[in-house]
């Protein structure tokens, strides 16, 4: 062997170590992750699951849930569409297609509206195609292209081209023929040659042929894979067509995959990347991928191919990553919807990435129990304040304030039981939010601190009030009021319970998505218009919402309406605020003539969620209150 040889295997080796030891050098909290994907193992969805994300070409996590291992393939689903994207795009690559050929072209036989439509709205569900096969006919699962395309000639239109968005995958078999017939070479080949081979993706194929039915080169959803090789894919995707110094796609194949490829076409309400976003635009489709979320020039930044399957490619250019959820659903039960269940993984990939970076904040986990742990962070120096956040929201809830109160105060945030990082309650067993906060001022060391809540948050803060003033400076209840719920003084009774069993399986049949979507709905409307402005924060803290309260019978958590009693036969000696949207002051308080000297202070412009809906009025209010201002 040469010198130079035995230097460049050297040196190769040596950035090799390299990458490995930054990918182990990266100490993220992968708690959230590890939690959100096992829970979906344990409950019964998947057998199995193995998920990889990379950041800046660095994997930074890598990990096998249930039966999965490195080595195990399956089929994807609606997640091969973005690989038979790229086949086709080397063929344009090539110069043996163009996105603009209209089918009549390759396929004379098309004599309808069908055959005018171009490779480009084939490929992004605009070409008026029907979406499947007609109920009652044979469904697409014929042995060649060829066959499946001799029996969509005679479909009827369902459109003109380009005048509607229609999610399927009919469409995209005439593309892949057109392709095998620009070539000479049927679409297996096509796809080990152009993207297979040179990607080193070894587990990856569109099912073999055979007499098997349902094992034809089905483009929209007969892919079958492995973790590594579509991770492969991604890698070259996101670093604009080339992987490992070899181009595999042009810049321009690149752009056009990612492009808008709707233009004009009608796009119905609730469609995919506004069910998961909430945000509405209307370039929603590129070729064989998903445009989720785009900035304000309309370019595309987070990219996905998901499935109903469950497995979900990404590339989110917001924070420089890449992954790949392997999955293939095994029972969608108890409300569980794997196509809209997966996309949450880039939200909680984001913010395991912001806690990260944030270098003056300190975080950790508080045992309130044997086996339950609360997660808190701790930000500024001051008086201990401690922020406690609303159902189904985690203390996230709080960054519009967290900035300001650290200047002066000591701010403690953290997750209560059942939300965010924090661990889940056990079904019947009863304890109370204000006893696990008791717990862990004791844990940190706080014989007395100011607390403020909203919403859940300012109940547990009143709890906290009746049950250990003695270790309060003060109290705020934001959107305060009393609980009307029974409290731990109330057992569930058998009927109680069998109620609430219904109402489980109501929601399980509604399914969880779709509560979510009810709730979200509720805390972001008012007088029966939108609030637009605090849409994306409400909708990422309830999406991410594991949602254990829904599908179990929820243990006495607050005093609820037995807190009033207490608060009767006290003498409260410390100052309390009670804040109030302003559109809610035409409600009845039951809270304030309990507490003789509460203050009450109104949040203009603001309802149920006033430290979002106005977040500056919130704060000034709040930290004149804790200055002793009023």
């Amino acid at each position: 062997m040469s010198l130079i040889r035995l230097h460049i295997i050297l040196l190769a080796s040596l950035l090799m170590n390299e990458s490995i030891v930054k990918a182990q050098k990266n100490n993220c909290d992968f708690t959230l992750l590890d939690r959100k994907v096992q829970a979906w193992v344990d409950s019964g969805y998947y057998e199995g699951t193995s998920l990889i994300i990379a950041q800046d070409n660095n994997i930074i996590y890598e990990k096998y849930f249930g039966n999965y291992q490195p080595e195990t393939e399956a089929y994807v689903a609606s997640a091969g569409k973005w690989l038979a994207a790229a086949t086709i795009a080397a063929v344009v690559d090539e110069g043996k297609l163009s996105w603009d050929d209209k089918v009549k072209k390759w396929l004379p036989q098309f004599t309808d509206s069908k055959g005018k439509a171009t490779l480009r709205q084939l490929f992004s569900h605009t070409a008026g195609y029907p979406d499947y096969q007609p109920k009652g006919e044979r469904p697409d699962n014929y042995q060649t292209l060829e066959e499946s395309v001799r029996h969509i000639v005679a479909l009827p239109a369902d459109t003109l081209p380009g005048t509607k968005f229609q999610y399927g995958g009919l469409s995209m078999q005439v593309a892949g023929r057109m392709a095998e017939l620009a070539t000479g070479k049927n679409w297996e080949q096509l796809f080990r040659e152009k993207i297979a081979k040179p990607l080193n993706m070894k587990h990856t194929a569109f099912t073999p042929v055979d007499e098997t039915p349902g094992h034809n080169p089905m483009l929209g959803g007969g892919a079958r894979t492995s973790l590594r090789d579509y991770f492969n894919f991604l890698k070259m995707f996101a670093n604009n067509g080339i992987f490992e110094g070899e181009r595999i796609l042009s810049q321009k194949a690149i752009d056009e995959i990612a492009a808008d490829q709707v233009l004009d076409a009608k796009v119905k309400p609730h469609e995919f990347p506004e069910e998961v976003r909430v945000a509405y635009h209307h370039g929603i489709y590129g070729l064989g991928m998903w445009r989720e979320e785009v900035n304000e020039t309309g370019s595309a930044i987070l990219l996905s191919s998901p499935s109903w399957a469950g497995a979900y490619p990404w590339i989110d250019k917001t924070t420089n990553t890449y992954g790949f959820l392997l999955a293939r659903v095994k029972e969608n039960k108890n409300g569980f919807n794997a196509f809209y269940a997966s996309p949450v993984l880039t939200y909680l990939v984001r913010d395991i990435l912001h806690k990260h970076s944030q270098k003056k904040v300190k975080t950790g986990y508080v045992k309130v129990e044997q086996n339950t742990k609360l997660y808190y962070e701790i930000s500024g120096r001051g008086d201990p304040l401690i922020l406690l956040h609303g159902h189904s929201f985690d203390h996230q809830m709080w960054d519009p304030q967290i900035a300001v109160l650290a200047l002066k105060y000591q701010v403690i945030r953290y997750d209560l039981r059942g939300y965010g990082r924090s661990d889940m309650p056990q079904e019947g067993k009863e304890f109370l939010h204000a006893e696990d906060l008791l717990k862990l001022m004791d844990a940190l060391k706080i014989e007395k601190a100011h607390i403020a809540g909203l919403s859940l948050g300012g109940f547990v803060t009143t709890d906290f009030l009746a049950l250990h003033q003695n270790r309060m400076l003060s109290a705020t209840m934001a959107s305060g009021d009393i609980f009307n719920v029974p409290g731990p003084d109330e057992p569930w009774t058998a009927t109680a319970l069998s109620k609430r069993k219904s109402e489980i399986k109501q929601y399980q049949k509604e399914g969880i998505h779709q509560n979510k979507k009810k709730w979200f709905n509720a805390l972001t409307t008012r007088d029966g218009k939108p609030l637009y402005a605090i849409k994306k924060p409400v909708w990422e803290a309830i999406y991410k919402w594991d949602a254990w309260q829904l599908s179990h019978a929820e243990p006495r958590l607050v005093l609820g309406k037995s807190v009033k009693e207490k608060l009767r036969t006290m003498k409260v000696n410390i100052p309390v605020m009670v804040l109030t949207g302003d559109a809610d002051l035409h409600r009845q308080n039951e809270l304030l003539p309990l507490i003789p000297g509460a203050k009450q202070v109104a949040i203009k412009g603001a309802g149920h969620m006033s430290n979002l809906e106005n977040p500056e009025g919130f704060t000034k209010s709040l930290v004149s209150f804790l200055n002793n201002k009023f």
